[in-house]
């Protein structure tokens, strides 16, 4: 058998070094956290925060046999599922008026970065803005109470499971929009003019055309939320008032009070959770061959 040429030894660690510095981050930033918490997941607990070393299933078995952990993940599937569904509406007319509407390129993107001037300020103040607007002496309920649109404030609107989702909208709408925008821009304008010239429908344009040709940027936008919000805890905990909870709630208070193996293995279920979600939303889409 033939020796490689050393041109072809001398590629393949020019290759080597190329993806050197992702490795150097992903390896100890990444990768290594992971299977510290999968070992621990197997760990046992000496009750006082301590990890006893052997090979255990109580952990999972505890988390799986749980009534809590299927009310917690129905819960974070709703609030998923709904924030997905607004985040997908709002941002894909966004981004649909941006490109096809806006005539001028320049406004366009004028007009699109001035969607992300909200987004410069920090997440929690965002979310905690809207206090003021849905609460019981709110913008909102003073409004329809003096045109009489209702007798009473609405409870309803803060501290609810609707305060959850309007935070999450609100905070990551942008996620949605920047993919769907950028997949939209690269569509040819005179694939629409010809759609038109022969007489196709602004519907038709825009489930045979647009919406195929988008998906790219609609995959992308579904796993930055996804992945966002079935990994959190934080706007749950204070838009609902402590009133509803999430899968993460419950492995941070694991942590609180020091059961770090239980709440390893409830990080490695979500986390297996989360990639079948994900793997879903890619079996619609070879984002690859799309982006390319």
């Amino acid at each position: 058998m033939m020796p490689s040429p050393p041109s072809t030894s001398r590629s393949g660690l020019t290759s080597w070094l190329y993806v050197s510095p992702l490795v150097a981050v992903l390896v100890p930033f990444f990768l290594a956290p992971i299977l510290v918490v999968l070992a621990a997941s197997f760990f046992g607990s000496d009750g006082f925060g301590g990890l006893t070393p052997g090979f255990t299933l109580a952990n999972y078995v505890e988390v799986l046999h749980s009534a809590l952990t299927l009310k917690l993940y129905l819960a974070t599937i709703k609030f998923t599922v709904l924030t997905w569904i607004f985040t997908l509406l709002i941002g894909f007319f966004v981004a649909y008026f941006l490109v096809f509407h806006v005539r001028n390129q320049l406004l366009a993107i004028g007009m699109f970065l001035l969607c992300t001037v909200p987004f410069w300020t920090s997440n929690i103040i965002r979310m905690i803005s809207w206090i003021p607007l849905l609460g019981k002496e709110g913008l909102i309920n003073a409004v329809l109470l003096s045109t009489g649109v209702i007798r009473q404030p609405l409870e309803v609107l803060l501290f609810s499971d609707l305060a959850v989702v309007i935070a999450y909208v609100h905070q990551l709408t942008i996620f949605m929009i920047v993919p769907i925008f950028n997949a939209m821009a690269r569509i040819d304008k005179r694939l629409i003019e010809a759609a038109v010239d022969a007489g196709a429908s602004r519907f038709d344009i825009l489930r045979l055309i647009v919406v195929p040709m988008a998906k790219s940027g609609i995959a992308l936008g579904s796993i930055f939320v996804v992945s966002i919000v079935m990994g959190d805890f934080f706007v749950v905990k204070v838009m609902s008032g402590g009133g509803s909870a999430s899968v993460v709630s419950a492995f941070y208070e694991d942590v609180g009070v020091l059961q770090y193996p239980t709440a390893a293995a409830s990080a490695v279920l979500l986390t297996l959770v989360l990639l079948a979600m994900v793997t879903l939303i890619l079996r619609t889409v070879d984002i690859r061959r799309e982006i390319a």
